[in-house]
């Protein structure tokens, strides 16, 4: 099917420096804002692990909407129309949403069949352990534990959330309406995501007292695990047009950490699984992310849809 991207029409045209250099103040800012309550505010410490996250959900949500409101006004969204049609524009719509959740979970499951493997492993070897504490009032009180876990809410919840809101939605647009292109966009817009995450090394070395080596290889393991997870949740926002997709990779990446490669545990088997999934990951890549899945419209885009140049 033949795509045409108005790049002009109904606002929305970005200068290329000036969509980098908001994509730079953005990250910066969602960073800077978690120190405001102690260095801004002059709020003493936090009492708890509780209140200190709950300051942080409040900056990071504070700080994302700023940057929402900031990247609608470089695009000029209200020349749009209605409500719904400028929601979209960061993903959040109401159409296609099972396709939306449901086809990027179970792809990026496959990266995951090793570690899945190791856990029945696992399972097994522990199973009379794991039935004799099997019920459904243990399965209700784990679910009711996890509710008011504060890490819980963090991991799951509220970084997934506000990181593919701002380092997706609102940055993706802007470099697509400044001219650049998507596999550029794909590869290079992460690198805002990843160094958001160099302010860890400071709380490793200063707060936690890791040496600068522990601290240094820890933080760059991380930066390159979100680098490569940034490529692939930009390829999914910009394939779908949806948010949701990103985030509920997001959410189970941080679910299940690093995929597992190999484990002595299994005798080889975690490792064959592992590299059966990599390989009907990478084969159903572009079919499960196909934008005809996930968009009843794929011609006479404006600049932000992305997925019109791949249908």
């Amino acid at each position: 099917m033949e795509t045409t991207v108005d790049t002009a029409a109904d606002g929305g045209h970005v200068a290329g420096t000036e969509a980098v250099a908001a994509c730079a103040a953005m990250a910066a800012c969602y960073v800077a804002v978690l120190y405001a309550p102690t260095v801004l505010l002059r709020l003493p410490p936090a009492s708890s692990l509780d209140n200190y996250m709950i300051r942080r959900f409040l900056c990071a949500l504070a700080s994302t909407a700023a940057s929402v409101v900031f990247s609608a006004s470089l695009l000029g969204i209200w020349r749009v129309g209605d409500l719904e049609a400028m929601l979209s524009i960061y993903g959040l719509r109401k159409d296609h949403m099972w396709q939306a959740a449901v086809f990027p979970l179970l792809l990026t499951s496959l990266l995951y069949a090793g570690s899945l493997v190791l856990k029945i492993f696992l399972l097994i070897s522990r199973w009379d352990e794991v039935s004799s504490n099997c019920s459904f009032w243990n399965f209700v009180d784990c679910i009711r534990r996890l509710a008011y876990n504060v890490m819980a809410w963090r991991n799951y919840v509220v970084a997934p959330f506000t990181e593919e809101l701002v380092f997706r939605a609102c940055m993706i647009p802007l470099l697509l309406c400044g001219g650049y292109r998507t596999y550029n966009i794909i590869f290079f817009s992460p690198v805002f995501f990843s160094l958001a995450h160099l302010n860890h090394f400071l709380e490793l070395y200063y707060q936690q007292n890791y040496s600068f080596s522990k601290a240094f290889l820890l933080v760059g393991v991380q930066l390159g695990y979100t680098v490569i997870f940034g490529w692939y949740a930009s390829f999914l926002f910009i394939r779908t047009g949806n948010l949701i997709s990103p985030t509920v990779a997001h959410i189970l990446c941080n679910i299940m950490g690093l995929p597992v490669l190999s484990s002595s545990r299994t005798k080889g088997v975690a490792t064959i699984v592992f590299a059966a999934g990599l390989f009907c990951f990478f084969w159903l890549l572009f079919p499960a992310s196909s934008p005809d899945l996930y968009n009843d419209k794929v011609d006479g885009c404006l600049c932000w849809h992305g997925y019109c140049n791949w249908s």
